[in-house]
């Protein structure tokens, strides 16, 4: 059966006139490298997806709907937008308050959007996936997808996301790796209530979230 991506706004989630919106950085750790005497570093890369009328790159993200945890709402985008699945870190790499794409003129949030971001270890890649004719994906270092982001926001989430996986894979062991799957207690992202997703869900720890930050999406 073909995967279809959903569309309109009908289900869509709204919080003190802000639209919500998830989205996820896809990564990987490269099992082979051409340098053997790279560390982490050197193996990770992330997923960045083009966007329609436009010549730079971004994360997969969209609106979070009301039938769907905002962890859901991620892993639905990274799939639908770009056809990735995998582990999804509990944990928000933060969260943003930002203008859409079709009000970036105006000087004020009024109808923005409040995003929540999280790392995505993927583990299988699609050869086809419901929104491929708008979304080319493409792998990159962390240094190219850093001087490829269009706004500030996305270098934080970035570093974020570098700094996460690189301390996750450097102190694993025994329990500190296991991959858990609902049902889970419920827990609160910025003072919404969520309960955990039915797919594998990973956790790392605390995450302790910064002010929300105004940017453009």
């Amino acid at each position: 059966m073909a995967l279809l991506a959903r569309t309109g706004r009908h289900r869509q989630r709204y919080q003190d006139g802000f639209r919500l919106v998830s989205g996820c950085i896809p990564y990987r750790l490269k099992k082979n490298v051409d340098d053997h005497t790279g560390g982490l570093e050197d193996r990770l890369e992330v997923l960045m997806i083009s966007s329609p009328n436009r010549h730079d790159l971004v994360f997969p993200k969209g609106g979070w709907e009301d039938d769907e945890t905002v962890f859901a709402a991620a892993c639905r985008e990274a799939l639908e937008e770009a056809g990735v699945r995998g582990n999804l870190d509990e944990n928000p790499l933060g969260e943003w308050k930002f203008r859409s794409k079709s009000r970036q003129n105006s000087s004020s949030l009024e109808g923005g959007c409040w995003g929540y971001m999280f790392a995505l270890e993927v583990v299988e890649e699609l050869e086809s996936w419901p929104e491929q004719a708008n979304h080319e994906r493409k792998w990159l270092t962390v240094m190219e997808a850093s001087e490829l982001c269009r706004y500030e926001w996305m270098r934080i989430a970035l570093e974020e996301c570098r700094q996460r996986v690189l301390q996750d894979n450097e102190h694993q062991t025994g329990d500190d790796t296991a991959i858990i799957s609902a049902p889970a207690p419920v827990s609160e992202v910025a003072g919404h209530q969520i309960s955990l997703p039915s797919y594998f869900v990973k956790s790392s720890g605390t995450q302790h979230l910064e002010n929300p930050i105004n940017a453009l999406c």
